[in-house]
This record gives structure tokens, C-alpha cells and sequence, in this order.
């Protein structure tokens, strides 16, 4: 992997983690938090999206991949919330 695939990967889990933290709680989890909260997000969209047979098509990847990781990451969020009830 090469630096600018890590920073690809970086940008999109923090932009993720923006998005579902602004739908789920109304607010960031700042950089850090938003950095982690997207990329296990991504995850969790890349595995949970196809078993569902739901697929995202949009002509460009980087977009594709926001979608799938702010998908995975609100539905993280709202697990979170409910184990932590």
C-alpha cells in the first residue's frame, strides 16, 4: 500500500465517520473518532451490503466508497447505541 492509498483510505473513513455521526448522534466524534467510527464502518458496509444483496452504483469509486462506509458506519452507531441502553 502506498501513501496515497493510505491517505485515500484516511479521507474516506473521516468523511464516513462525518456523515454518520452527524445522522445518528447530530455531531462528530471529532477527527480521531470520526477516523474509526468510518473505516470499521467500511467494513462492516463492504461485508453487510452484499450479503443484503444491496448494491450501490455510483460511476465513481471514491464516492461508491464514502456511501458503503457511512452505511456501514451508521449502522455501527446505532448497534452502539443500543448495547450501551
Amino acid at each position: 500500500m502506498d501513501g496515497q492509498s493510505l491517505l485515500v483510505i484516511i479521507m474516506v473513513g473521516i468523511i464516513a465517520g462525518w456523515i454518520a455521526g452527524k445522522i445518528v448522534r447530530g455531531a462528530g466524534f471529532g477527527l480521531i473518532g470520526d477516523l474509526i467510527v468510518g473505516i470499521v464502518g467500511a467494513f462492516i458496509g463492504r461485508w453487510l451490503l452484499p450479503q443484503l444483496g444491496v448494491g450501490v452504483i455510483v460511476h465513481n469509486p471514491i464516492i461508491d466508497s464514502i456511501i458503503v462506509a457511512a452505511i456501514g458506519a451508521i449502522i455501527l452507531l446505532l448497534v452502539l447505541r443500543l448495547i450501551r441502553r
